[in-house]
Protein backbone atom coordinates (compact mmCIF):
# COMPACT_ATOMS: atom_id res chain seq x y z
CA UNK A 1 0.00 0.00 0.00
CA UNK A 2 1.31 3.46 -0.78
CA UNK A 3 0.44 6.78 0.68
CA UNK A 4 0.86 10.27 -0.65
CA UNK A 5 2.67 13.11 0.99
CA UNK A 6 0.36 15.54 2.81
CA UNK A 7 0.00 18.74 0.85
CA UNK A 8 2.54 21.33 1.94
CA UNK A 9 4.22 19.01 4.45
CA UNK A 10 7.85 18.11 3.92
CA UNK A 11 8.87 14.59 4.78
CA UNK A 12 12.26 16.01 5.65
CA UNK A 13 10.83 18.14 8.44
CA UNK A 14 13.07 17.73 11.44
CA UNK A 15 10.88 18.78 14.34
CA UNK A 16 7.18 19.05 15.05
CA UNK A 17 7.99 22.06 17.22
CA UNK A 18 8.68 23.96 13.98
CA UNK A 19 5.40 22.90 12.37
CA UNK A 20 3.26 25.99 12.92
CA UNK A 21 -0.03 24.46 11.84
CA UNK A 22 0.39 21.29 13.90
CA UNK A 23 1.23 23.37 16.97
CA UNK A 24 -1.85 25.53 16.45
CA UNK A 25 -4.03 22.43 16.13
CA UNK A 26 -2.34 20.80 19.12
CA UNK A 27 -2.78 23.91 21.25
CA UNK A 28 -6.42 24.24 20.20
CA UNK A 29 -7.23 20.73 21.32
CA UNK A 30 -5.12 21.12 24.47
CA UNK A 31 -7.35 24.01 25.48
CA UNK A 32 -10.48 22.04 24.56
CA UNK A 33 -9.26 19.04 26.58
CA UNK A 34 -8.45 21.23 29.58
CA UNK A 35 -11.87 22.86 29.48
CA UNK A 36 -13.59 19.47 29.19
CA UNK A 37 -11.53 18.13 32.11
CA UNK A 38 -12.49 21.13 34.24
CA UNK A 39 -16.17 20.41 33.55
CA UNK A 40 -15.74 16.70 34.26
CA UNK A 41 -15.46 17.55 37.96
CA UNK A 42 -17.50 20.76 38.09
CA UNK A 43 -20.68 19.45 36.44
CA UNK A 44 -21.40 16.62 38.92
CA UNK A 45 -20.48 18.97 41.78
CA UNK A 46 -23.07 21.43 40.51
CA UNK A 47 -25.70 18.68 40.30
CA UNK A 48 -24.92 17.68 43.90
CA UNK A 49 -25.25 21.29 45.07
CA UNK A 50 -28.61 21.73 43.32
CA UNK A 51 -30.18 18.32 44.00
CA UNK A 52 -28.12 16.62 46.70
CA UNK A 53 -28.52 13.41 44.68
CA UNK A 54 -25.45 11.29 43.92
CA UNK A 55 -27.65 9.21 41.62
CA UNK A 56 -28.42 12.20 39.40
CA UNK A 57 -24.76 13.22 39.42
CA UNK A 58 -23.79 9.72 38.28
CA UNK A 59 -26.57 9.69 35.69
CA UNK A 60 -25.09 12.83 34.13
CA UNK A 61 -21.75 11.09 33.62
CA UNK A 62 -23.40 7.99 32.17
CA UNK A 63 -25.49 10.02 29.73
CA UNK A 64 -22.40 11.88 28.53
CA UNK A 65 -20.56 8.60 27.94
CA UNK A 66 -23.51 7.08 26.04
CA UNK A 67 -23.80 10.19 23.85
CA UNK A 68 -20.10 10.01 23.00
CA UNK A 69 -20.47 6.39 21.92
CA UNK A 70 -23.57 7.15 19.84
CA UNK A 71 -21.91 10.10 18.10
CA UNK A 72 -18.60 8.38 17.33
CA UNK A 73 -19.54 6.86 13.95
CA UNK A 74 -21.55 9.88 12.68
CA UNK A 75 -18.56 12.06 13.64
CA UNK A 76 -16.32 9.95 11.40
CA UNK A 77 -18.70 10.32 8.46
CA UNK A 78 -18.89 14.08 9.04
CA UNK A 79 -15.09 14.40 9.18
CA UNK A 80 -14.85 12.92 5.68
CA UNK A 81 -17.76 14.83 4.14
CA UNK A 82 -17.38 18.45 5.25
CA UNK A 83 -14.68 21.09 5.49
CA UNK A 84 -12.78 19.97 8.58
CA UNK A 85 -11.69 23.45 9.62
CA UNK A 86 -15.26 24.71 9.56
CA UNK A 87 -16.46 21.65 11.46
CA UNK A 88 -13.99 22.29 14.30
CA UNK A 89 -14.88 25.98 14.38
CA UNK A 90 -18.59 25.13 14.65
CA UNK A 91 -17.89 22.62 17.44
CA UNK A 92 -15.96 25.21 19.43
CA UNK A 93 -18.51 27.95 18.79
CA UNK A 94 -21.46 25.80 19.89
CA UNK A 95 -19.63 24.66 23.03
CA UNK A 96 -18.58 28.23 23.81
CA UNK A 97 -22.20 29.40 23.63
CA UNK A 98 -23.48 26.44 25.68
CA UNK A 99 -20.93 26.88 28.48
CA UNK A 100 -21.43 30.64 28.49
CA UNK A 101 -25.17 30.09 28.90
CA UNK A 102 -24.58 27.67 31.76
CA UNK A 103 -22.16 30.04 33.50
CA UNK A 104 -24.70 32.84 33.23
CA UNK A 105 -27.50 30.60 34.54
CA UNK A 106 -25.41 29.52 37.54
CA UNK A 107 -24.29 33.10 38.24
CA UNK A 108 -27.87 34.42 38.22
CA UNK A 109 -29.30 31.45 40.16
CA UNK A 110 -31.38 30.14 37.25
CA UNK A 111 -29.52 26.86 36.67
CA UNK A 112 -31.67 23.73 36.70
CA UNK A 113 -30.93 20.04 36.28
CA UNK A 114 -32.48 20.21 32.79
CA UNK A 115 -30.16 23.03 31.73
CA UNK A 116 -27.14 21.17 33.14
CA UNK A 117 -27.99 17.96 31.30
CA UNK A 118 -28.56 19.78 27.99
CA UNK A 119 -25.25 21.63 28.27
CA UNK A 120 -23.37 18.48 29.30
CA UNK A 121 -24.74 16.57 26.32
CA UNK A 122 -23.97 19.42 23.89
CA UNK A 123 -20.44 19.49 25.29
CA UNK A 124 -20.09 15.70 24.85
CA UNK A 125 -21.31 15.86 21.25
CA UNK A 126 -18.96 18.75 20.46
CA UNK A 127 -15.97 17.01 22.04
CA UNK A 128 -16.61 13.79 20.10
CA UNK A 129 -16.95 15.54 16.74
CA UNK A 130 -14.00 17.88 17.35
CA UNK A 131 -11.59 15.12 18.40
CA UNK A 132 -12.59 12.88 15.48
CA UNK A 133 -12.16 15.66 12.93
CA UNK A 134 -8.85 16.66 14.52
CA UNK A 135 -7.45 13.12 14.18
CA UNK A 136 -8.66 12.95 10.57
CA UNK A 137 -6.87 16.25 9.82
CA UNK A 138 -3.54 15.18 11.31
CA UNK A 139 -2.24 13.56 8.12
CA UNK A 140 -2.81 16.78 6.18
CA UNK A 141 -0.38 18.83 8.29
CA UNK A 142 2.18 16.27 9.53
CA UNK A 143 4.77 14.41 7.44
CA UNK A 144 4.33 10.61 7.38
CA UNK A 145 7.57 10.00 9.29
CA UNK A 146 6.31 12.23 12.13
CA UNK A 147 2.78 10.87 12.52
CA UNK A 148 3.66 8.56 15.44
CA UNK A 149 5.45 11.39 17.24
CA UNK A 150 2.44 13.64 16.66
CA UNK A 151 0.11 11.02 18.15
CA UNK A 152 2.46 10.69 21.15
CA UNK A 153 2.30 14.45 21.71
CA UNK A 154 -1.48 14.25 21.60
CA UNK A 155 -1.35 11.49 24.22
CA UNK A 156 0.78 13.73 26.46
CA UNK A 157 -1.78 16.49 26.03
CA UNK A 158 -4.62 14.21 27.10
CA UNK A 159 -2.85 13.03 30.25
CA UNK A 160 -1.76 16.56 31.16
CA UNK A 161 -5.35 17.79 30.86
CA UNK A 162 -6.62 14.91 33.00
CA UNK A 163 -4.09 15.86 35.68
CA UNK A 164 -4.61 19.62 35.64
CA UNK A 165 -8.33 19.85 34.88
CA UNK A 166 -10.02 18.32 37.96
CA UNK A 167 -7.94 20.25 40.55
CA UNK A 168 -8.47 23.44 38.57
CA UNK A 169 -12.18 22.73 38.30
CA UNK A 170 -12.42 22.12 42.03
CA UNK A 171 -10.51 25.31 42.81
CA UNK A 172 -12.68 27.46 40.54
CA UNK A 173 -15.88 25.84 41.80
CA UNK A 174 -14.84 26.62 45.37
CA UNK A 175 -14.34 30.29 44.49
CA UNK A 176 -17.65 30.61 42.63
CA UNK A 177 -19.89 27.94 41.17
CA UNK A 178 -20.03 29.70 37.78
CA UNK A 179 -16.26 30.09 37.34
CA UNK A 180 -15.41 26.59 36.00
CA UNK A 181 -17.99 26.95 33.24
CA UNK A 182 -16.93 30.48 32.34
CA UNK A 183 -13.33 29.30 32.19
CA UNK A 184 -14.34 26.31 30.08
CA UNK A 185 -16.14 28.63 27.65
CA UNK A 186 -12.99 30.74 27.31
CA UNK A 187 -10.89 27.67 26.46
CA UNK A 188 -13.27 26.86 23.62
CA UNK A 189 -13.07 30.44 22.35
CA UNK A 190 -9.26 30.31 22.40
CA UNK A 191 -9.37 26.94 20.63
CA UNK A 192 -11.59 28.43 17.93
CA UNK A 193 -9.04 31.21 17.32
CA UNK A 194 -6.24 28.65 17.02
CA UNK A 195 -8.13 26.67 14.38
CA UNK A 196 -8.89 29.82 12.39
CA UNK A 197 -5.16 30.65 12.27
CA UNK A 198 -4.15 27.33 10.68
CA UNK A 199 -3.01 28.03 7.12
CA UNK A 200 -2.99 24.64 5.40
CA UNK A 201 -6.18 22.92 4.27
CA UNK A 202 -7.10 20.16 6.72
CA UNK A 203 -8.15 17.70 4.02
CA UNK A 204 -7.05 16.72 0.54
CA UNK A 205 -9.03 17.89 -2.48
CA UNK A 206 -12.05 15.65 -3.04
CA UNK A 207 -12.50 14.81 -6.69
CA UNK A 208 -15.75 12.89 -6.28
CA UNK A 209 -18.87 13.81 -4.30
CA UNK A 210 -19.10 11.82 -1.06
CA UNK A 211 -21.56 8.90 -0.96
CA UNK A 212 -24.67 8.98 1.21
CA UNK A 213 -24.25 8.71 4.96
CA UNK A 214 -25.06 4.99 5.23
CA UNK A 215 -22.89 4.12 2.21
CA UNK A 216 -20.06 6.27 3.55
CA UNK A 217 -20.18 4.56 6.93
CA UNK A 218 -20.27 1.12 5.32
CA UNK A 219 -17.23 2.07 3.24
CA UNK A 220 -15.27 2.99 6.39
CA UNK A 221 -16.25 -0.21 8.22
CA UNK A 222 -15.33 -2.30 5.18
CA UNK A 223 -11.93 -0.62 4.87
CA UNK A 224 -11.13 -1.50 8.50
CA UNK A 225 -12.33 -5.08 8.26
CA UNK A 226 -10.46 -5.96 5.05
CA UNK A 227 -7.15 -4.42 6.17
CA UNK A 228 -5.11 -6.90 8.26
CA UNK A 229 -3.37 -4.18 10.25
CA UNK A 230 -6.54 -2.26 11.11
CA UNK A 231 -8.31 -5.48 12.11
CA UNK A 232 -5.38 -6.20 14.41
CA UNK A 233 -5.68 -2.73 15.98
CA UNK A 234 -9.32 -3.47 16.86
CA UNK A 235 -8.46 -6.85 18.35
CA UNK A 236 -5.59 -5.39 20.40
CA UNK A 237 -7.15 -2.11 21.55
CA UNK A 238 -10.58 -3.32 22.69
CA UNK A 239 -9.50 -5.90 25.31
CA UNK A 240 -6.54 -3.77 26.39
CA UNK A 241 -8.67 -0.70 27.13
CA UNK A 242 -11.34 -2.86 28.75
CA UNK A 243 -8.84 -4.65 31.01
CA UNK A 244 -6.94 -1.54 32.12
CA UNK A 245 -10.16 0.37 32.86
CA UNK A 246 -11.51 -2.59 34.81
CA UNK A 247 -8.26 -3.06 36.74
CA UNK A 248 -8.25 0.57 37.87
CA UNK A 249 -11.86 0.37 39.02
CA UNK A 250 -11.24 -2.95 40.79
CA UNK A 251 -8.35 -1.40 42.74
CA UNK A 252 -10.53 1.55 43.82
CA UNK A 253 -13.37 -0.74 44.98
CA UNK A 254 -10.97 -3.02 46.84
CA UNK A 255 -9.36 -0.08 48.62
CA UNK A 256 -12.81 1.11 49.68
CA UNK A 257 -13.56 -2.34 51.09
CA UNK A 258 -10.37 -2.14 53.15
CA UNK A 259 -11.44 1.18 54.67
CA UNK A 260 -8.83 3.29 52.88
CA UNK A 261 -9.33 7.04 53.26
CA UNK A 262 -11.03 8.68 50.24
CA UNK A 263 -8.18 11.16 49.85
CA UNK A 264 -5.73 8.25 49.54
CA UNK A 265 -7.98 6.44 47.07
CA UNK A 266 -8.02 9.60 44.99
CA UNK A 267 -4.26 9.25 44.56
CA UNK A 268 -4.84 6.13 42.45
CA UNK A 269 -6.01 8.19 39.48
CA UNK A 270 -3.21 10.70 40.01
CA UNK A 271 -0.48 8.03 40.07
CA UNK A 272 -1.85 6.43 36.92
CA UNK A 273 -2.21 9.76 35.10
CA UNK A 274 1.39 10.67 35.97
CA UNK A 275 2.48 7.32 34.53
CA UNK A 276 0.61 8.03 31.31
CA UNK A 277 2.02 11.54 30.99
CA UNK A 278 5.59 10.31 31.53
CA UNK A 279 5.00 7.53 29.00
CA UNK A 280 3.80 10.00 26.39
CA UNK A 281 6.97 12.05 26.86
CA UNK A 282 9.29 9.06 26.26
CA UNK A 283 7.15 7.42 23.55
CA UNK A 284 9.10 8.94 20.60
CA UNK A 285 12.38 7.64 22.07
CA UNK A 286 10.93 4.13 22.40
CA UNK A 287 9.72 4.26 18.82
CA UNK A 288 13.20 5.19 17.57
CA UNK A 289 14.78 2.22 19.35
CA UNK A 290 12.35 -0.57 18.48
CA UNK A 291 10.63 -1.63 15.28
CA UNK A 292 6.91 -0.94 15.38
CA UNK A 293 5.86 -4.60 15.51
CA UNK A 294 8.40 -5.40 18.24
CA UNK A 295 7.37 -2.32 20.22
CA UNK A 296 3.68 -3.29 20.22
CA UNK A 297 4.41 -6.88 21.28
CA UNK A 298 6.83 -5.91 24.05
CA UNK A 299 4.40 -3.35 25.46
CA UNK A 300 1.44 -5.76 25.45
CA UNK A 301 3.31 -8.58 27.19
CA UNK A 302 4.83 -6.16 29.71
CA UNK A 303 1.31 -4.96 30.50
CA UNK A 304 0.26 -8.57 31.17
CA UNK A 305 2.99 -8.94 33.78
CA UNK A 306 2.31 -5.56 35.37
CA UNK A 307 -1.46 -6.04 35.76
CA UNK A 308 -0.84 -9.48 37.26
CA UNK A 309 1.73 -7.95 39.62
CA UNK A 310 -0.80 -5.40 40.87
CA UNK A 311 -2.97 -8.28 42.15
CA UNK A 312 -0.37 -8.81 44.90
CA UNK A 313 -0.90 -5.34 46.39
CA UNK A 314 -4.66 -4.73 46.28
CA UNK A 315 -4.86 -4.02 50.01
CA UNK A 316 -2.87 -0.80 49.57
CA UNK A 317 -2.41 2.05 47.14
CA UNK A 318 0.77 0.29 45.96
CA UNK A 319 -1.51 -1.66 43.60
CA UNK A 320 -1.72 1.47 41.45
CA UNK A 321 2.03 1.54 40.80
CA UNK A 322 2.21 -1.49 38.43
CA UNK A 323 -0.88 -0.20 36.63
CA UNK A 324 0.83 3.18 36.28
CA UNK A 325 3.79 1.44 34.64
CA UNK A 326 1.40 -0.39 32.31
CA UNK A 327 -0.24 2.93 31.41
CA UNK A 328 3.28 4.39 31.05
CA UNK A 329 3.77 2.00 28.12
CA UNK A 330 0.37 2.79 26.60
CA UNK A 331 1.20 6.04 24.76
CA UNK A 332 4.06 4.42 22.84
CA UNK A 333 1.71 1.61 21.78
CA UNK A 334 -1.06 4.04 20.82
CA UNK A 335 1.39 6.27 18.95
CA UNK A 336 2.73 3.32 16.96
CA UNK A 337 -0.70 1.93 16.12
CA UNK A 338 -2.59 5.17 15.42
CA UNK A 339 0.37 6.82 13.69
CA UNK A 340 0.53 3.84 11.36
CA UNK A 341 -3.24 3.95 10.90
CA UNK A 342 -3.08 7.60 9.87
CA UNK A 343 -0.28 6.83 7.42
CA UNK A 344 -1.95 3.94 5.57
CA UNK A 345 -5.50 5.32 5.46
CA UNK A 346 -6.49 7.52 2.50
CA UNK A 347 -7.37 11.06 3.52
CA UNK A 348 -10.98 10.75 2.38
CA UNK A 349 -11.45 7.81 4.82
CA UNK A 350 -9.54 9.11 7.83
CA UNK A 351 -12.56 10.18 9.88
CA UNK A 352 -14.57 7.02 9.31
CA UNK A 353 -11.67 4.64 9.94
CA UNK A 354 -10.60 6.27 13.19
CA UNK A 355 -14.21 6.47 14.40
CA UNK A 356 -14.73 2.73 13.77
CA UNK A 357 -11.51 1.89 15.62
CA UNK A 358 -12.21 4.22 18.55
CA UNK A 359 -15.76 2.94 18.91
CA UNK A 360 -14.52 -0.63 19.00
CA UNK A 361 -11.71 0.26 21.38
CA UNK A 362 -13.85 2.19 23.87
CA UNK A 363 -17.22 0.41 23.80
CA UNK A 364 -15.98 -2.60 25.74
CA UNK A 365 -14.31 -0.31 28.30
CA UNK A 366 -17.74 1.14 29.14
CA UNK A 367 -18.70 -2.23 30.67
CA UNK A 368 -15.48 -2.51 32.70
CA UNK A 369 -16.62 -0.69 35.88
CA UNK A 370 -19.76 -2.79 36.42
CA UNK A 371 -17.85 -6.02 35.68
CA UNK A 372 -15.06 -4.96 38.02
CA UNK A 373 -17.60 -4.43 40.79
CA UNK A 374 -19.16 -7.81 40.07
CA UNK A 375 -15.81 -9.60 40.10
CA UNK A 376 -14.72 -7.98 43.38
CA UNK A 377 -18.07 -8.72 45.04
CA UNK A 378 -18.18 -12.31 43.81
CA UNK A 379 -14.56 -13.20 44.53
CA UNK A 380 -12.08 -10.53 45.70
CA UNK A 381 -9.73 -7.81 44.45
CA UNK A 382 -6.80 -10.06 43.49
CA UNK A 383 -9.07 -12.45 41.58
CA UNK A 384 -10.64 -9.53 39.71
CA UNK A 385 -7.22 -8.23 38.66
CA UNK A 386 -6.17 -11.68 37.47
CA UNK A 387 -9.32 -11.87 35.34
CA UNK A 388 -8.48 -8.51 33.79
CA UNK A 389 -4.94 -9.78 33.26
CA UNK A 390 -6.48 -12.39 30.97
CA UNK A 391 -7.99 -9.53 28.95
CA UNK A 392 -4.56 -7.92 28.53
CA UNK A 393 -3.16 -11.33 27.54
CA UNK A 394 -5.73 -11.47 24.73
CA UNK A 395 -4.24 -8.28 23.31
CA UNK A 396 -0.70 -9.59 23.72
CA UNK A 397 -1.53 -12.83 21.90
CA UNK A 398 -3.15 -10.88 19.08
CA UNK A 399 -0.08 -8.62 18.82
CA UNK A 400 2.18 -11.67 18.66
CA UNK A 401 0.36 -13.74 16.05
CA UNK A 402 -1.58 -11.19 13.98
CA UNK A 403 -0.42 -11.01 10.38
CA UNK A 404 -1.29 -7.31 10.32
CA UNK A 405 1.21 -6.58 13.10
CA UNK A 406 3.80 -9.08 11.90
CA UNK A 407 3.96 -7.52 8.43
CA UNK A 408 3.70 -3.83 9.35
CA UNK A 409 6.52 -1.78 7.89
CA UNK A 410 8.00 1.53 9.10
CA UNK A 411 5.88 4.50 8.05
CA UNK A 412 8.76 5.80 5.93
CA UNK A 413 8.53 2.64 3.79
CA UNK A 414 4.76 2.90 3.59
CA UNK A 415 5.23 6.40 2.19
CA UNK A 416 7.28 5.16 -0.76
CA UNK A 417 5.43 4.41 -3.97
CA UNK A 418 4.69 0.70 -4.29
Amino acid sequence: MSISEPTGVSAAATSLWRNRDFNLLWTSQTLSDLGASVSTLALPLLVLVLTGSPVQAGLLGTLSLVVRLICRLPAGVLADRVNRRRAMIVCDLVRFLALTMLAAAVWTGHASITVIIVVALVDAVGQTFFSTVEHAALRSIVAPAQLSTAVARNEARNFAASLAGPPLGGLLFGLAHALPFAGNALTYLASLVGVVLIRRPLQAAREEPPPGHAAALAEGVRFVLVNPFLRAVLIIAAPLNFALSGAIFAIIITLQQHGTEPAVIGLVETIIAVGGLAGAVVAPALQRRLRLAVLVRVICWAAVALVALSAMFTASIAAAVPIAFAVFLGPACNAALFGHQAAITPDQLQGRVVSVILLGATSAAAAAPILAGTFVATWNGPAALLLFTAGVATSAIAATFSRGIRTMRPIEQEARPS
